[in-house]
């Protein structure tokens, strides 16, 4: 079975402009999500962006670190998704956001091992979420994600690409991963300046441990 971490990255974010460009100990938020997606058990990673001209800079942050990337439509995103994983001929995929940048690789190994033992349609930790908010691990059948696509109407169901199938989770196998005790309120994603700063000292207190 082919799986393959797709991180969904834009740099024109309403809230903080470019900020999977901005730098922590001199490597931007996206490499941070990078490497820790590398740590995981999948070696297939790709930043899917868009093809705006807005999104150049993570074109140019992907090419020089010698990362693969895909770049489709930047408001409906869940297209952007279905032509990715039509391209990597993928099996099914983990779904991580670009502003994740403390994204626990050991969360993605478990939804892993539950994919390939369960065959679910999908595996998520957000229905209900208890883990932290940025460390969000959906894996998704391409199948199911391929023939719901004459589905997907909504604008936000485009720009959320789960959406559709939590709304409608009695008409799908889905599986929720629970963490051991309800993290559901800490914030670890970045959102605003505040945000940034405060996972810039996470990350470099972390650093001198």
């Amino acid at each position: 079975m082919k799986i393959a971490i797709l991180i969904q990255a834009r740099y024109n974010s309403k809230r903080l402009p470019g900020k999977v460009c901005l730098k922590i100990l001199d490597k931007e938020l996206l490499l941070h999500v990078y490497n820790n997606c590398k740590k995981s058990c999948l070696k297939k990673i790709y930043v899917i962006t868009s093809k705006n001209k807005s999104d150049k800079p993570i074109i140019d942050l992907c090419k020089k670190n010698k990362i693969k990337y895909f770049k489709g439509s930047l408001t409906n995103v869940y297209l952007r998704y279905l032509q990715a994983i039509k391209k990597f001929k993928l099996d099914g995929f983990v779904r991580i956001t670009g502003d994740s940048p403390l994204i626990n690789y050991k969360i993605i190994d478990k939804a892993i091992k539950k994919f390939s033992k369960k065959k679910p349609d999908i595996i998520t930790n957000v229905l209900p979420r208890s883990f932290p908010i940025g460390q969000s691990v959906e894996v998704i059948d391409s199948k199911i994600f391929i023939n719901n696509y004459k589905n997907i109407l909504k604008k936000d169901e485009k720009e959320h690409i789960t959406k559709y199938f939590y709304k409608n989770k009695k008409d799908f196998k889905i599986i929720n991963l629970k963490n051991k005790r309800n993290e559901s309120k800490k914030n670890l994603s970045i959102n605003t300046k505040k945000d940034f700063f405060k996972i810039e000292n996470i990350i470099k207190s972390n650093e001198k441990i």
